[in-house]
């Protein structure tokens, strides 16, 4: 039996988390199946009652995917409690390239990212700086407080 896995992340604003975190992983919006406008008329059309959708669900994209495949689908659901606590795990986008390359140009390809994901709306916890352990990396948290390391 083949298995498929999805990440469901908590979220008060699935579109602005979807605007997000499609900048961050590179990813894309999924776009509803068939021929359905959005995710609202899919929900509809297989049977989900109107009462169990909120104002406005499916309207937009709640789903991010990877364009080549590889990655898993990401869903932002909706949920009226606000975030309280540090993460238990987080997402960490290693754009370095790994120890093979240079510790300069690591610290470029991170500093690139991290500026892009700032202009998004991510806020810089730490910059993990050590150039004796040839180690730099950035840790931040996403627009609703999740955090996240760029490596």
């Amino acid at each position: 039996m083949e298995m498929t896995v999805q990440l469901t992340i908590d979220c008060s604003d699935p579109r602005r988390m979807v605007t997000f975190w499609t900048e961050a992983l590179d990813y894309v919006p999924e776009p509803p199946p068939g021929e359905h406008a959005t995710w609202r008329d899919y929900w509809t059309s297989i049977g989900v009652p109107e009462a169990e959708l909120p104002p406005g669900a499916g309207d937009l994209p709640e789903s991010i995917v990877d364009p080549t495949g590889r990655g898993p689908r990401v869903w932002f659901q909706q949920v009226p409690e606000p975030k309280t606590a540090k993460n238990r795990w987080h997402f960490d986008l290693k754009v370095g390239g790994g120890r093979d390359v240079p510790l300069d140009i690591r610290t470029e390809r991170v500093r690139s990212k991290v500026a892009r994901l700032v202009a998004s709306g991510a806020t810089i916890l730490q910059i993990k700086d050590d150039p004796d352990t040839g180690f730099y990396a950035t840790a931040l948290q996403d627009p609703e407080g999740n955090e996240f390391d760029v490596v």
